[in-house]
């Protein structure tokens, strides 16, 4: 009796395909999402490390200030936003859409700067001569036959990083205008792509800048 119990309230769950293991639809398919979308980024990763150890003279341009300070405010901004992200899911759990939504609106100023310090990043290094095609002269006087892959995998990475970011605050955009036509799995869902940019970045911060930081300007 127990086991025919058990095998109706599995195929009641399932009801057509709708929710399999518990798992709505919409979650089930931002994890599709977030498994495909990290093979992306693995194979980007991989094959910046990859044309990194294949060169011979590979820049190591950044020095640790401003450059590392000011790409470590940018992940402290970032991980700020995780947290605003996770109370948000903790509110709209427990029913408080209005603290969801303020937490939300919240997790989006996080992302909006960080969005900001990265575009004024990269106008520095615009400035500075750094482009997807070419290097600064200082650079190739330092580092004599540089490869030019560095600009295109750094802009490249980082750029496709900035553009998740920038559909994540739409995103939530979204999720907060409407916030009380949604459930607290769609705030969840929601924060399962926010969490993932963020752990992405975890990944990109190492790779493209702390294993870039110029020693020599160090004490200089």
């Amino acid at each position: 009796m127990a086991a025919e119990a058990k095998a109706e309230n599995l195929a009641a769950e399932w009801n057509g395909g709708v929710l399999p293991y518990k798992i709505g639809h919409r979650k089930l398919g931002m994890w599709l999402f977030i498994m495909s979308d990290s093979l992306t980024f693995c194979a980007l990763l991989i094959g910046y490390s990859y044309a990194r150890a294949s060169s011979e003279n590979w820049p190591t341009p950044f020095p640790f200030s401003p450059s590392i300070i000011f790409s470590s405010m940018m992940t402290l901004v970032l991980l700020s936003s995780s947290l605003t992200m996770v109370f948000a899911v903790a509110a709209a759990k427990r029913g408080e859409k209005k603290i969801a939504r303020t937490w939300i609106l919240a997790t989006m100023f996080f992302g909006a700067m960080f969005i900001v310090l990265h575009v004024t990043e990269w106008f520095h290094l615009f400035h500075e001569g750094l482009y997807f095609d070419a290097l600064p002269d200082e650079w190739l006087a330092k580092w004599p036959g540089s490869s030019k892959l560095f600009g295109a995998t750094f802009f490249g990475i980082t750029g496709l990083h900035m553009f998740h970011v920038l559909t994540g605050v739409i995103y939530l955009g979204v999720i907060a205008a409407r916030i009380k036509k949604f459930n607290a799995e769609d705030v969840e869902t929601s924060g399962l792509y926010w969490h993932f940019v963020d752990l992405v970045w975890m990944f990109v911060f190492p790779l493209l800048y702390l294993l870039s930081v110029d020693f020599s300007a160090v004490g200089h």
